[in-house]
């Protein structure tokens, strides 16, 4: 009898829309992106970093966002989005999780976001305790149609793999 080693592999989807307003600092999967506006919302707004929580939550069949972190929660308000996602981390690794990629499309009209792609994926890839190369982040204009297009509003969709070892005693 031996132990053979062989893997689970679970997807998840997540999306986020946050309305941009004056006053709050943009704040884009972890990194600071100067603009004149923000986005609104109960914690930092940070649309890509919530996207990634709910696609990592979705795949591990753990809820979303809202389970773990209502927006009626006092202790919440004004949070750091980057610690939100630590605690995912956590509560995934104690079901033997791991996130083997991230797939992210951030639907901005303003501003351009080129040049913090790099940043974005070297601060998610970073929180997870993956290579940046696994992380891959997609900008795309709504060429001025709803509210994205017309910069009123940023939205993000993210994808995400899951894996985690199940033994069989061959």
């Amino acid at each position: 009898m031996s132990v053979e080693a062989r893997y689970e592999y679970r997807t998840g989807i997540g999306t986020d829309i946050h309305k941009l307003v004056v006053g709050r600092k943009l704040m884009l999967g972890g990194v600071y992106v100067p603009f004149s506006l923000g986005l609104a919302g109960h914690s930092d707004g940070d649309a890509v970093l919530h996207a990634v929580i709910d696609a990592i939550l979705g795949a591990a069949a753990m809820g979303d966002i809202g389970t773990y972190f209502p927006n009626n929660n006092p202790d919440f308000e004004d949070a750091d989005s980057k610690e939100l996602l630590l605690v995912i981390k956590d509560k995934i690794a104690e079901k033997r999780w791991e996130v083997v990629n991230v797939d992210l499309i951030i639907h901005a009209e303003q501003p351009k976001l080129d040049q913090f792609k790099g940043q974005i994926k070297r601060c998610i890839a970073g929180l997870l305790g993956i290579d940046f190369a696994v992380v891959n982040v997609k900008a795309k204009t709504n060429e001025g149609l709803s509210q994205i297009g017309a910069g009123q509003a940023i939205a993000t969709t993210a994808a995400v793999l899951l894996r985690r070892q199940v033994k069989r005693i061959v």
